[in-house]
């Protein structure tokens, strides 16, 4: 019969997980602007309008430009993802691909936590579907999926693999 192999826990404070987290709320931030703002075209950063739909191609202008700084800002947390994620294979050797998963699905989750409290729910800038009668119950599902990925992303990276050694 085989027996199991334990293999070391990475530390959560870990520079892995850290690169982890920060290229998290990059791709989440990512998926939420390709996704919601520019392939469904559920909302802008900032909507005008009740249902986000522009009054006028300046308006319209307006929205996509401020949804292009939005994707800039993105793109510069991914590059200092990156550069932590470098950082981190000089420190340590064993960079256990689970734990960066993890640590990343708890950085997309952190991402639409946050950007939900905020921007739906305090600034109300946008909301995930706006003008539908189902705007809160859209609000509320977006904050669950973020506290979703912070705890999936969380067992991930505490959780202990364990690796089957074969039978000889």
């Amino acid at each position: 019969m085989p027996e199991a192999i334990s293999t070391t826990i990475v530390p959560p404070k870990s520079p892995l997980v850290f690169a982890g987290i920060v290229l998290g709320m990059g791709f989440g931030g990512l998926a939420d602007g390709i996704v919601l703002h520019q392939i469904l075209g559920w909302h802008h950063l900032v909507c005008y309008t009740p249902n986000c739909i522009p009054a006028s191609v300046a308006e319209f202008t307006k929205e996509n430009t401020q949804d292009g700084y939005f994707h800039l800002g993105l793109w510069l947390v991914l590059l200092a993802g990156t550069a932590l994620l470098f950082r981190a294979g000089r420190v340590s050797v064993a960079l256990p691909g689970r734990v960066l998963a993890g640590a990343m699905v708890a950085g997309s989750g952190l991402f639409n936590f946050f950007e939900g409290l905020l921007n739906h729910q305090i600034l109300g800038i946008h909301h995930v579907l706006p003008g539908s009668p189902h705007q809160f119950l859209y609000d509320m599902l977006y904050l669950a999926n973020g506290i979703l990925f912070c705890l999936v992303g969380t067992w991930l990276v505490r959780s202990r693999p364990t690796l089957v050694k074969p039978a000889e």
